[in-house]
């Protein structure tokens, strides 16, 4: 059960256009330590700038650890990291050990999730790396993706979260502790005040589940609308059943995909485009740009921002964080940039689109699926969807 808490100001965040300038600003104001971590960052522009931001605050004596994922930031030049590259800032990898040829599963646990928190009193949770969001194929308009930045009730667990990582990574690889800050928070939020929202985080050991449960929650509980943006959906059976069900008794359910295919195992989401459209069930491709959203919003209350995917690799193996807000006000803001993503970017599936759809589009869709299953199988993951 989602446990929500009140006491929040969360403002939404579209894509690097408002992120990067918010987060950078909040650098700049940074007194004491930074905490970030990414699944990927790259070395352009937009990387190139919030790294001299973190260099700048690391030069005031702010504490600045940046913690990346050792799959999704390998190209990270090892001399961008040292000086005059993130000189002063403190970094680690998450899970350097990387082989192609190893089915363990522990290869895919990755560090997914991306927060940051500064000084203990403002956060950001959402699904946007440290990557310029035009570093798109030519023609293609500027990446689609969400983050919200935080005040309030839900920053002592962020924070936690964040900390405790930190030093289990740190201990983990023989490194130095940096010393505690004591807290230095002066913000007092009133319970009864502000937006109600929780942090759902997903992890190997004690919320192996805990986002898939929050949007099945919803899910099931929905009266009269679901609206889904996501970029890699792959949804289990039980997720794939409360869709159905909930499309069965009356609930518009629509789905924004991305349309334009960035790997091969993509195709396995159109394994499941006959089942939905046959329910019911709206599916709009996005095809404007890449969308690397992972929101929804659902009966005009309940919205969600986060990194986690709906697939097995983000509800299954990775670190994961969501922010899930219960605000008509966030909803409907939410909700409205959804359906303008769909109006001027994506085009609607008809059944009969889809039934008429080249077979070899079809074959695609069922051949990465079943490589998917087998995969997951092999790693001893068969069972889990």
């Amino acid at each position: 059960m989602t446990n929500f808490i009140s006491g929040n100001q969360i403002k939404l965040l579209r894509s690097g256009a408002e992120y990067f300038p918010a987060l950078e600003a909040e650098i700049d104001a940074a007194k004491h330590e930074i905490y970030l971590e990414t699944y990927i960052y790259q070395a352009d522009k937009m990387g190139i700038k919030i790294g001299q931001a973190l260099m700048r605050a690391a030069r005031r004596g702010v504490s600045v650890c940046l913690l990346l994922d050792g799959f999704g930031s390998q190209d990270l030049a090892h001399n961008y990291i040292q000086s005059p590259g993130l000189g002063g800032v403190q970094v680690m990898f998450y899970r350097t050990k990387i082989s192609p040829w190893s089915l363990k599963k522990t290869r895919l646990r990755r560090l997914h999730r991306k927060i940051v928190v500064i000084d203990q009193q403002v956060g950001f949770v959402g699904g946007i790396n440290i990557i310029d969001d035009d570093d798109v194929p030519r023609g293609a308009t500027s990446r689609v993706d969400y983050a919200v930045r935080i005040e309030g009730a839900l920053l002592p667990m962020l924070y936690a979260s964040v900390h405790k990582l930190w030093r289990r990574i740190a201990w983990s690889q023989l490194r130095p502790l940096k010393k505690s800050v004591t807290t230095f928070s002066s913000a007092h939020y009133s319970h009864h005040d502000g937006m109600k929202a929780a942090l759902v985080l997903r992890d190997n050991i004690m919320h192996r589940r805990d986002i898939e449960e929050a949007y099945l929650s919803a899910i099931q509980n929905a009266k009269t609308e679901i609206i889904i943006a996501n970029a890699y959906f792959i949804p289990g059976g039980k997720f794939r059943k409360a869709l159905v069900d909930a499309s069965a008794r009356g609930v518009s359910v629509k789905l924004l995909l991305q349309g334009r295919v960035e790997y091969f195992a993509m195709f396995a989401t159109h394994a499941f485009y006959n089942l939905f459209l046959e329910h019911g069930i709206e599916i709009y491709e996005y095809r404007k740009s890449y969308m690397h959203s992972k929101v929804a919003v659902i009966d005009g209350e309940w919205a969600t921002v986060g990194s986690s995917n709906i697939d097995p690799f983000s509800l299954l193996l990775a670190r994961e964080a969501n922010v899930v807000i219960s605000d008509k006000t966030f909803a409907k803001e939410l909700r409205a940039d959804i359906l303008k993503s769909i109006q001027d970017g994506a085009s609607k599936l008809s059944h009969e689109d889809w039934r008429h759809r080249h077979f070899a589009g079809r074959f695609a869709s069922w051949l990465a699926y079943g490589f998917l299953r087998i995969f997951l199988g092999l790693i001893g993951y068969l069972g889990e969807q």
